[in-house]
């Protein structure tokens, strides 16, 4: 089975992480960097498995892009009680450069936490979790989609 090509041109994806607010602004979809890989997202230390340097790293820059373009939306106040208050789901699209490096599933928690973190959200308000792999040489990145579910 092979993986879907989706490249994109450069000049189409932008420069930097965006967020925009799709769904009556009640949502956050994001692109964001490709997490480091599971071996470099902890470190054993003293027999105690930590995160790693690289780990912390992606986290802090996460949490600065989200309230970077969280600052620049009229509506933070009502989209974050709305986050902080309902059920999630959430939709990664992972787009490595290889199919066969990575796992789709590896970088799944320390996007979900950063992303939670920088939100200022607890993470176990994420009741649905959609996973997707694709290839692109070019760009690689991941594109985050956190918005309220009917669950309850």
């Amino acid at each position: 089975m092979r993986l879907p090509l989706r490249t994109t041109p450069s000049s189409r994806m932008p420069a930097s992480p965006s967020l925009h607010t799709p769904i009556g602004n009640h949502a956050v979809a994001l692109t964001l960097p490709v997490p480091p890989s599971v071996n470099h997202q902890y470190a054993t230390v003293n027999g105690r498995r930590l995160i790693s340097s690289a780990g912390r790293a992606y986290k802090v820059q996460v949490g600065q892009l989200v309230w970077l373009k969280l600052a620049q939306s009229a509506n933070r106040a009502h989209l974050l009680a709305r986050l902080q208050s309902e059920w999630l789901a959430l939709s990664i699209q992972f787009f490595f450069t290889s199919a066969l490096r990575r796992d789709v599933d590896g970088g799944l928690k320390i996007a979900q936490d950063a992303l939670c973190e920088g939100l200022g959200i607890n993470d176990n308000r994420i009741v649905e979790i959609h996973l997707y792999k694709y290839i692109d040489k070019d760009n690689p990145r991941i594109e985050v989609h956190l918005t309220p579910t009917s669950r309850s």
